[in-house]
């Protein structure tokens, strides 16, 4: 695969070239970054640590119900609760596990920013929670009724500290996308520039804490009580939750993200992705001015190919930057979905929204590096020791008991094959032998597994004929190139000397060993036949329960 062009050289003015060597922007500045030039940057480390060190304390067990707040919220999703159990829980299967989730989700509407918040990411989760969940709550994402102009207008003002019309020559007051923490508006400097404002919403920061709080009392009363997946069990949810939201209520963490995700780019010669630049002086707690950048929706496939853009590459650019981040850098945008990305007309794609990073201290990036090249050379072994490096297994765990009680080394079996009956013990199975070893989702690889999902989905419209298995063995191709000695250097495993092992991709993929070829479009129908299997089997268990 080749190398993505480096751009920075086709910028006219040395001034420019140096703002592109510190960070993969656009090729047009409406102002240049200089990194010693961001006042907003003060002291940003020690914000980010006192983010971290709140999150224990809103997160930790309380004697007694934390205030007014929580009698709102137990009313809310006591009443979901008590509807379910008597009405849709007696039906069992998927009517129960349906209805479950259509109440908690007018639950959660009704509640507001906080837990509609809370919704999204569930619903950004396909594969880490159920499906009638993810499906259902998927409704959430633009239910977000946007805050008053006016009260937009006073926080910029607040933030900022002088009338709008100073900062501004003009400002829609219309948003352009309003989400539970923030609303987007565009605008346009004195000096011309065409920018967006990010504005937080009134009182939400307030909010959000005391929701976390609230959350955290709940969570424990609600463990084996309703039908959640087991690795995603209430109070690890609302951690992980805790861990991600805090983080977004102050903007000037996500500027940093920003110049961080653009920098790693930069530093991989990654330029088929765009990041905008945040404005040197208009960052503040609760406003984020930044550039504007323009493109076709993600889901635009049709426009994409009609104006001559390649969907596949402006896909495998995704993929590939993606990995770079996480696995040489440890730093990566974690929270990639269709509004949060556009495509520019040159094919390039263009990275919104920063609230919720990835970051890996220099421990767990190589774990993480331990894990992807496991995952590449089918190495088991490794993948499981990675995987308790990384906080998803005890750090006392017995790898090589993990690896013969899942029967890890087994050759991929074809899921399609199998009964539904065989299907259901062997995944009943698995998850009750990952429990007993203290199995749990850490932050960073559910941001990671949330967005190779995203990515894993998109092929669907941007590449559904390109052979999935063909298209990482290129990946793999790439990496060992590209970054094959500095792989070596780091955990010992030399890549340019070992062929990437499709077998352990044949097992993800739930295909047989002896598959040399799958397109998107054939995985589909695998899947949508393992689906039909598992109701089989439910309604087979249901009918056997009632006689």
């Amino acid at each position: 695969m080749p190398a993505a062009p480096d751009r920075a050289e086709q910028v006219v003015g040395q001034v420019a070239v140096a703002d592109l060597a510190v960070g993969a922007f656009s090729d047009a500045p409406p102002w240049l970054i200089d990194p010693d030039e961001l006042p907003w940057k003060l002291g940003i480390d020690l914000v980010r640590e006192e983010v971290a060190a709140e999150v224990p304390h809103l997160t930790r067990r309380r004697r007694l119900p934390p205030g007014r707040r929580m009698a709102r919220v137990a009313l809310a999703v006591g009443r979901a609760l008590a509807g379910w159990y008597l009405v849709e829980r007696r039906a069992g299967g998927t009517r129960s596990r349906s209805g479950l989730a259509r109440r908690l989700r007018l639950a959660f509407q009704s509640l507001g920013p906080t837990y509609i918040k809370l919704g999204q990411i569930v619903s950004s989760g396909e594969g880490i929670f159920p499906a009638e969940l993810v499906a259902e709550f998927k409704e959430l994402r633009d239910r977000v009724p946007p805050a008053p102009f006016e009260e937009v207008r006073q926080i910029v003002e607040s933030d900022l500290g002088r009338p709008l019309e100073e900062v501004f020559a003009e400002v829609d007051p219309e948003p352009v996308a309003a989400a539970s923490i923030a609303q987007v508006h565009r605008a346009r400097l004195h000096s011309g520039e065409e920018v967006v404002v990010k504005v937080q919403r009134p009182g939400i920061a307030t909010l959000v804490r005391r929701d976390i709080e609230v959350m955290s009392y709940l969570a424990p009363f609600l463990v084996g009580r309703i039908p959640v997946a087991a690795l995603a069990n209430p109070p690890a949810l609302v951690e992980l939750f805790a861990e991600t939201i805090v983080e977004e209520l102050d903007f000037r963490l996500e500027a940093e993200s920003m110049l961080d995700v653009a920098h790693v780019l930069a530093l991989a010669g990654q330029r088929a992705i765009v990041v905008p630049r945040p404005h040197p002086r208009l960052v503040t707690p609760r406003v984020l001015v930044m550039e504007r950048l323009d493109g076709f929706s993600w889901d635009d496939a049709a426009g994409m190919r009609a104006a001559g853009i390649r969907t596949e590459e402006v896909l495998r650019a995704g993929v590939v930057s993606f990995l770079e981040g996480a696995m040489l850098y440890g730093v990566f945008h974690g929270d990639l979905h269709g509004g949060n990305l556009l495509v520019q007309e040159d094919g390039r794609v263009v990275l919104l929204d920063f609230g919720i990073t990835g970051r890996l201290d220099e421990q767990r990036r190589l774990a993480f590096l331990r894990l992807v090249m496991g995952g590449t050379l089918n190495d088991v072994r490794a993948e499981v020791r990675a995987l308790r490096d990384l906080g998803a297994l005890a750090p006392d765990v017995d790898v090589e008991q993990v690896v013969a009680d899942l029967d890890l080394e087994a050759p991929p079996q074809d899921v399609v094959e199998m009964s539904a009956e065989e299907l259901t013990a062997q995944l009943r199975e698995l998850t009750k032998k990952l429990l007993s070893y203290g199995a749990r989702m850490p932050k960073e690889l559910m941001l990671f597994v949330k967005d190779i999902i995203f990515l894993d989905a998109a092929v669907a419209n941007l590449a559904p004929d390109v052979d999935l298995l063909g298209e990482v063995a290129a990946v793999s191709a790439y990496f060992a190139e590209r970054h094959g000695g500095r792989i070596a250097a780091e955990i010992g495993v030399d890549v340019r000397a070992r062929p990437v092992d499709l077998d352990g991709v044949r097992s993800s993929l739930g295909v047989g060993a002896g598959t040399e070829r799958i397109s998107y479009k054939e995985l589909r129908a695998r899947r949508a036949a393992m689906r039909e299997k598992f109701e089989r089997a439910r309604a087979s268990h249901r009918g056997g329960a009632a006689r």
